[in-house]
């Protein structure tokens, strides 16, 4: 690779930052803040030393909450409570980032056209890759040193501050490099992330039954989320674990590299599959080509939401070990999910997470709206006898119809799976099943407000993202963070009944639902109003 190759990587660096300059500073943020701030209330949550000297013990002998959270090593400090607690969902989370950054800027520029408008001035054929990987190697790594120094100015060891620091950044490296392979492979930007974030889910997997099975405990070690934490933050850091991500890292960033002068551009290595040359009779309307266009996402979250739900329904009866004695700790889960029994309380909270995971798939089939609009596809749909609110309305019955599918299938599972565990097959699925079903109007919610936000103000339109994390950190982390209430409430979760464990008042649910209604005809009429975007 020359320098000629490289021409014009600056100017691409600051063109991404330029672009990213809303969504790149609340990753970083949010991503950075939460280690410290959970470290801060670790001394709340466990006052005495027996309580936390019991933690390592009572969660390392609980293989359930291993496959869930990972191995707990030493959980007798605010550090190692910290790096138990988000080590493998922190690491989840800041690969998506990375996926989501490189994708956005190699990938989604290709679909757009821009990347062949760019491609025609002097610019070299790995520039736009380097500058996406420049740019997600470079917040992945800001992240980890804002962790690190969070955690030692709340008076963390240096030494486990930055081993869990720079652990989250080797996994916001590898999986960058990842998506330099995927962005290679797959012909579109959502068959990319798609594709990367499979590989995501996977190791995921590997680390949680290498965690939890004894007979199998080498297989954590083929996870990059497993690598985060057998750093061993706060419990005898192994540095040469380094080695294995940021080697893992270069590799895949030469395979990307190797693979990108293999391909045309707008075109993918692994083959598409041929159509046929006349479309059905399903695809003649605007409900089937919605379809079309909606069912791999709606079937993956179908099934992804469906193994969640059977995995938080088999350790619901464990919860009590994963609390431990404190009474802190029992009060705090109380609050987030109801006012009887622990595992009430527990499901309810989970019920609440799937319902933030559907809104999620809705906000996402929402989108595809406005994706279908700036890629030029709308138009020549609406030339036809088609008319907006009839194209608008195949794809929202995915978006709101879809997530109560997601939601309920979530809650299925998780309820049958629960009555299993406690010989109540109808008592678990009944109660669990309307824990989910009251999140549906909260959901719906954050939909309709994707629906405004496409309908009045298209080039903001992926701000519903933004409004999802604030919902995500309001209702998972506020009570916990002990943010005052009014808040709290901005999240419509809020306001949900946390059922199974408390009693079901409808007022708030009509009061939402209400919203959903109000917000889908504001967000309807101002995109029958204006003009294309």
């Amino acid at each position: 690779m020359s320098r000629a190759g490289l021409l014009g990587t600056g100017q691409l660096v600051r063109l991404a930052l330029r672009r990213d300059r809303v969504s790149l500073p609340c990753w970083i943020v949010v991503l950075s803040v939460l280690p410290p701030m959970m470290g801060s209330t670790y001394t709340e949550l466990y006052p005495s030393v027996a309580e936390r000297a019991a933690l390592t013990d009572t969660l390392g002998a609980n293989p359930s909450i291993a496959l869930l959270y990972g191995p707990a090593f030493d959980l007798s400090s605010p550090g190692g409570f910290v790096a138990w607690r988000i080590g493998g969902f922190g690491a989840v989370l800041i690969a998506l980032f990375a996926i989501f950054t490189v994708t956005r800027h190699t990938r989604a520029e290709e679909d757009s056209g821009r990347a062949e408008l760019l491609g025609s001035t002097v610019l070299g054929r790995y520039a736009m890759l380097t500058a996406a990987l420049i740019v997600a190697g470079g917040a992945s790594l800001l992240i980890g040193v804002l962790q690190a120094l969070g955690l030692i100015g709340i008076g963390e060891p240096v030494a486990g501050s930055l081993a869990l620091g720079f652990g989250m950044a080797s996994a916001g490296l590898v999986f960058a490099g990842l998506a330099a392979i995927s962005v290679q492979l797959a012909t579109y930007a959502r068959s990319a992330n798609s594709l990367a974030a499979t590989v995501v889910a996977v190791a995921f997997v590997l680390r949680g039954v290498g965690d939890a099975t004894a007979d199998v405990p080498w297989l954590s070690w083929l996870s990059p989320i497993g690598w985060t934490q057998q750093l061993r933050p706060f419990a005898g850091e192994r540095w040469w674990v380094f080695a294995l991500p940021v080697g893992c890292a270069v590799l895949f960033g030469l395979i990307g590299y190797l693979l990108l002068p293999r391909r045309d551009l707008a075109a993918g290595l692994l083959p598409e599959r041929a159509g046929p040359a006349r479309a059905g009779g399903a695809l003649t309307g605007s409900l089937g080509l919605a379809w079309r266009l909606q069912r791999g996402s709606l079937i993956g979250w179908l099934v992804a939401m469906m193994l969640g739900g059977a995995i938080m329904g088999a350790l619901a009866d464990g919860i009590g070990q994963l609390l431990g004695d404190s009474p802190q700790v029992r009060q705090i889960m109380r609050q987030l999910g109801g006012q009887q029994a622990m595992v009430d309380a527990f499901l309810a909270t989970v019920a609440g997470v799937f319902g933030l995971l559907a809104a999620m798939y809705g906000v996402q089939a929402a989108l595809r709206m406005r994706a279908e609009e700036a890629t030029l596809r709308l138009e020549p749909l609406l030339a036809t006898k088609l008319s907006r609110l009839r194209w608008a309305a195949g794809h929202l019955v995915f978006a709101f119809f879809g997530t109560a599918v997601v939601l309920l299938a979530a809650g299925f599972a998780m309820g049958l799976a629960h009555g299993f565990r406690s010989a109540d097959i109808g008592g678990g699925l009944t109660d669990v099943l309307a824990g989910s079903l009251v999140q549906l109007p909260a959901s719906w919610l954050l939909v309709g407000l994707a629906v405004v936000l496409f309908g009045a103000l298209p080039h903001f339109a992926t701000a519903a993202w933004g409004l999802v994390a604030v919902a995500i950190l309001l209702s998972l982390f506020g009570p916990v963070l002990r943010l005052p209430q009014l808040i709290v409430d901005a999240s419509p979760f809020t306001h949900v009944p946390k059922l199974p464990g408390a009693e079901i008042t409808a007022t708030p649910l009509v009061w939402l639902t209400a919203l959903v209604a109000l917000a889908l005809g504001v967000g309807l009429t101002a995109f029958r109003r204006r003009d294309l975007a």
